[in-house]
């Protein structure tokens, strides 16, 4: 039994020391090609800028992250590589998009050492580990909506009381909300889903580009309820707006990826960062921020967080998503 241990420990002594060695050159090659890596993502700037400060601390790395929605991040780097000019090395983004652009074969395939540390149902073939989740629900304003006046479910918030009082993410243009009404199957009952999104957009919510807005309105007092990532009732909490969120057992959301561009122009310093980012460190870092990681046992400090069940969202290839968006345009906009 004590040569199994000795064994043990020589062999994650010398997987460390590999590990080392190889984070070493990595950095070291990053540094001749100029010392830099560039990111696009939908991923708030305020939380991608812990990671940036701690990566740049550890490894003497810089890194510029340009944040927009979803879809924005797609379209400007796919026009990118498209006319031959790409200038991302790195991509955070969820799923939908990222199918997108696989498609168009502008994603490298890397396996990092850093990705041992997830099980194998946690690692895409293309994309890599999952890295976060983005959960989606509905968060209000407790000085607006009393706690015992507020939804108590998903379905509630089509309720004639909160006609004029809701704003969501553009289900014409915003991935992830395509995504959630794509998926409501899979928390309420199928023959009830169709109605509810017809009442949604009966409730002539108001639109606008993506999750954060929508919850910047809810947390300025402008309006009550918001349908966006139930992380923002922690955020905006910490900057002193009274959010909360409804507590239901199952949330839809989504899987959020760090892929490497396949024609990165600083591809050793996009490995060093997909390294870092995948580790211990950048994951307690983005739950500190509220983000919901995909590591057992770190969790946002979001009451109730741990006892939420997270039901992935369909994944939608290009065609799907365009039909599905058509679909929703007629019914939203009509």
């Amino acid at each position: 039994m004590r040569f199994i241990y000795t064994l043990l420990a020589v062999t994650l002594c010398f997987v460390a020391v590999q590990a080392t060695a190889q984070d070493g050159k990595l950095i070291d090659a990053a540094k001749k090609e100029g010392g830099k890596v560039v990111i696009y993502g939908s991923l708030e700037t305020s939380v991608v800028d812990g990671v940036i400060q701690a990566f740049r601390k550890k490894t003497g790395l810089a890194a510029e992250y340009w944040r927009a929605s979803a879809m924005s991040v797609m379209n400007r780097a796919m026009t990118e590589y498209r006319a031959g000019s790409p200038i991302c090395d790195i991509v955070l983004n969820n799923s939908d998009p990222l199918v997108i652009m696989a498609q168009d074969n502008m994603l490298a395939k890397y396996d990092s050492p850093t990705a041992r540390k997830y099980s194998k149902d946690r690692i895409d073939a293309r994309f890599g580990p999952i890295t976060r989740y983005g959960i989606v629900g509905v968060v209000y304003h407790k000085g607006l909506v009393k706690p015992e006046d507020a939804p108590k479910t998903i379905e509630d918030i089509v309720q004639p009381k909160y006609k004029g009082m809701l704003v969501m993410a553009d289900p014409t243009l915003h991935v992830t909300t395509i995504q959630w009404l794509s998926s409501l199957h899979k928390i309420m009952a199928k023959e009830k889903t169709e109605k509810f999104i017809r009442d949604l957009a009966a409730m002539k919510p108001i639109l606008v580009e993506s999750m954060l807005p929508a919850s910047e309105r809810v947390a300025s007092g402008e309006i009550p309820i918001a349908l966006t990532f139930v992380k923002f009732a922690y955020s905006a909490a910490q900057s002193g707006a009274p959010l909360d969120y409804v507590r239901v057992e199952k949330m839809l959301g989504d899987s959020h990826f760090a892929v490497l561009n396949n024609k990165a122009p600083h591809p050793n310093a996009g490995k060093a960062f997909i390294d870092y980012y995948l580790d211990d460190e950048s994951m307690k870092i983005l739950a500190h921020s509220g983000e919901f990681v995909n590591r057992k046992g770190i969790y946002p400090p979001l009451p109730g967080a741990e006892k939420i069940q997270y039901v992935q969202m369909e994944v939608l290839e290009a065609k799907a998503f365009e039909e599905k968006k058509r679909e929703l345009g007629k019914i939203f906009l009509k």
